[in-house]
């Protein structure tokens, strides 16, 4: 008899080859995909080379995006995306995305209906992890790793335990996934999941958008989570039927089984949450806030750049200007989000409110550029992390919002919430 298995372990399982797998058990799996970008991959090549690998396992499963440092930033980004483009060519990849077709490869890839519900897939980026709202298994790995995945087309894991997080109850205005996982990480802590699989699920999980899923499975890692995971329903199957190009697979966990912690959250007693400096999991109400005068608020990143989160801030910010001297940096996630909010007329809103549009970058979320910190200075963001110097100069402070709450924070030149200003959802 097979023992009972969560959606995690029935992926691994069914990759591996094998009827069943437990927690702490070491396999190597097939994967369904392979991604590195214009950071990790270049490391990745190079290992490729040096080991004297001559073709990958599969042109069209090595997915390569710039996407951290583009356009180029300067000479060395410049080197390094031209690694990528160069092997790309040689090796005849399918899919390798260039400037001007390219996104931030976590809101890219599921867009683009490469990664879907029962695949397994690594990347050399820890936010890989946002795939797992698709119902996928995948995780971040080392850029040797994925060198060894580009020949191989496999990798190994240690099964992870799986936390089951349980969240009840109906939203409140303004708080979107991105809350749901700040308020989670804030009361488990940056290594409350440490490699473990973090299930989430519930009602609440159950009326959530994709684009709100994709966020909170993208912050899994800020908990330490091996990977993050939504057992796929209908909002998952809406998503993917008209992405999907090859079969998918829904896998579900099974009643009987076994958990290493079941978390229950009730919803409606949270806030929009803000993570303070220096940690993801020094979260706050909004309403616990205080005075925290801003100098840059910034909407983007794999976290939250897609268009429901451009849609949100658009709300907040029509007929509205942002504060004096405060700086508003808008980052559409892919180029179809920035044709799509451009149709929509959202361009306007933000241009009217003073607002600066980019084109999709990581930028400034990495402290790479299109938006660096100087000492001294505070920024409200969404993107997913908020260490020491992580958006610019050690002495500077990164505070992680939603896009309601950064909206708003440009336009009081404060950290501070819509309702402030009298707008309702």
């Amino acid at each position: 008899m097979i023992r009972p298995m969560t959606i995690s372990e029935k992926i691994l399982a069914e990759h591996a080859g094998l009827r069943e797998v437990e927690p702490g058990q070491l396999i190597n799996a097939r994967l369904d995909l392979v991604l590195g970008n214009d950071i990790t991959a270049p490391i990745g090549i190079e290992e490729f080379r040096r080991i004297g690998a001559t073709h990958v396992f599969d042109p069209a499963k090595v997915v390569l995006v710039p996407d951290h440092f583009v356009p180029n930033k300067d000479i060395k980004s410049a080197h390094q995306c031209q690694i990528l483009r160069e092997f790309a060519k040689e090796q005849n990849l399918v899919h390798y995305y260039e400037v001007g077709e390219m996104g931030i490869e976590h809101a890219l890839l599921p867009e683009q209906g490469l990664v879907l519900p029962g695949d397994l897939v690594i990347g050399a980026d820890s936010h890989t992890c946002t795939y797992g709202a698709l119902g996928a298994f995948s995780t971040g790995v080392g850029s040797t790793d994925f060198a060894a995945a580009m020949i191989t087309g496999e990798a190994w894991f240690r099964v992870p335990e799986t936390i089951k997080l349980v969240y009840q109850g109906r939203r409140r205005p303004w708080v979107d996934g991105k809350d749901l996982i700040l308020y989670t990480i804030g009361q488990i802590g940056v290594d409350g999941a440490r490699y473990k699989a973090m299930e989430f699920g519930g009602e609440t999980i159950a009326n959530l958008s994709m684009d709100s899923r994709l966020t909170m499975a993208n912050m899994a890692i800020e908990a330490g989570g091996k990977n993050g995971i939504i057992v796929p329903d209908k909002v998952t199957k809406e998503y993917v039927q008209s992405r999907a190009k090859r079969p998918y697979k829904f896998f579900q966990s099974d009643g009987e089984a076994k958990y290493s912690q079941v978390l229950d959250f009730d919803v409606t007693r949270i806030e929009p949450q803000v993570a303070f400096p220096h940690l993801p999991s020094n979260v706050k109400p909004i309403s616990a806030v205080g005075n925290v005068p801003i100098d840059q608020a910034v909407i983007g990143s794999c976290t939250n750049g897609r268009l429901e989160d451009l849609r949100t801030a658009a709300r907040v910010l029509k007929g509205r200007e942002r504060a004096p001297f405060v700086r508003l940096i808008i980052i559409p996630a892919t180029q179809e989000i920035y044709r799509q909010a451009m149709k929509e007329g959202l361009f306007e809103i933000f241009l009217d409110a003073h607002a600066v549009i980019s084109t999709p970058t990581c930028g400034p979320c990495l402290g790479g550029y299109m938006g660096i910190l100087a000492k001294g200075e505070r920024a409200v963001t969404t993107t997913n992390r908020n260490f020491v110097g992580r958006m610019g100069h050690p002495e500077s402070e990164v505070y992680l919002a939603n896009p309601a709450v950064a909206a708003a924070s440009a336009l009081l030149g404060r950290i501070g919430s819509p309702e402030e200003l009298g707008i309702r959802t």
